[in-house]
């Protein structure tokens, strides 16, 4: 196993700027937003370029590819009134340097990234950062919760947007048991998972999630008319108000037509995606954000993964209630 594997790159003003399209007459994020953290930053981007966690569930390449079309597509969302971009960190990204990795070796390639990840985490994230992780595979969510729990010095509450409970077997790390090692390593305090897709959630995730008291829903309830996703959020989001610290995680799997690691043509909509973003980061102060799994494999995938991760980050900043603080001060 190669020791170097995945390595961490801080952006450079030189890169921020050729990402940045600037335009007489407006200003853009990407001529607002820091790559050292200052007194002003609040929230801290970090992007993961890596396809082994997923590749070692016995799923596809392609998360290595989703961070890049989001920063073209965020960098050059316009600063204004709204969000001007000062309190924004990029931090910048570990890349994965190798894609020749044999299948024998992935799982010990996701625990060698688990280290990378965390370590980032608590060396360059402080409490009163809110650390917001794009890119990768779901496999991350271990090392984030790690890095959070040990930065915080406390367990934290987890809602999850899912078609999958991500909580298999500890069989060896990747995509599919992220939650389930977090449960075992003593960093969670609970789990609770919105939008399962019954079909994709073998019985050892069932019973997990029964043995653990993980709340959670379907979205076969949804389609079949019992619940809306809206009562469904609604329930989730009066659970866990007054419980802290929050995490939150939304797997770019569960959104209709997504370019994604497990693409579906059923999900629910980018709209209600939005709405998920938005309500969460406003009600719950989540100290994350997690947006795994868009996988995009041509350039028109990635618009439209760029795009979609941009405002789901957006939602989340602009809604949060720590940028509201920020902005009365």
């Amino acid at each position: 196993m190669n020791p170097e594997l995945f390595t961490f790159h801080p952006f450079t003003e030189q890169e921020l700027s050729a990402l940045t399209n600037r335009r007489d007459g407006e200003v853009r994020l990407g001529e607002k937003v820091c790559i050292i953290p200052n007194s002003q930053t609040k929230f801290i981007i970090l992007g993961i370029e890596e396809s082994v966690g997923p590749q070692a569930n016995k799923g596809f390449a392609g998360a290595e590819k989703a961070f890049l079309p989001f920063l073209k597509r965020f960098l050059n969302m316009q600063s204004n009134r709204f969000l001007s971009g000062e309190n924004i960190c990029l931090l910048g990204r570990i890349q994965q340097s190798s894609t020749h990795i044999s299948s024998e070796e992935l799982s010990a390639a996701v625990e060698q990234l688990d280290h990378v990840v965390s370590d980032i985490i608590t060396s360059h994230v402080k409490r009163d950062h809110t650390l917001i992780v794009i890119g990768g595979g779901h496999n991350n969510a271990y090392p984030i919760l790690k890095g959070m729990n040990k930065l915080l010095n406390e367990k934290i509450h987890v809602l999850n947007l899912d078609p999958h409970g991500d909580c298999r077997a500890i069989e060896g790390r990747h995509s599919g048991n992220p939650f389930s090692y977090a449960m075992a390593a003593g960093v969670l305090a609970s789990y609770n998972v919105i939008g399962l897709h019954k079909a994709f959630n073998n019985e050892a995730i069932l019973d997990f999630l029964k043995q653990h008291d993980c709340k959670h829903s379907f979205y076969d309830d949804i389609v079949n008319g019992k619940q809306s996703f809206e009562d469904q959020l609604n329930d989730f989001i009066d659970y866990l108000k007054h419980k802290q610290p929050i995490g939150l995680e939304l797997d770019m799997d569960s959104i209709s037509f997504s370019p994604s690691s497990a693409y579906t043509p059923s999900g629910i909509s980018s709209e209600d995606a939005r709405k998920y973003m938005c309500r969460c980061s406003s009600e719950l102060s989540p100290v994350y954000l997690h947006l795994p799994e868009a996988a995009p494999v041509n350039e028109q995938e990635e618009k439209i993964s760029g795009k979609l991760l941009a405002y789901l980050t957006y939602d989340f900043i602009i809604n949060h209630p720590g940028m509201k603080i920020q902005l009365k001060n």
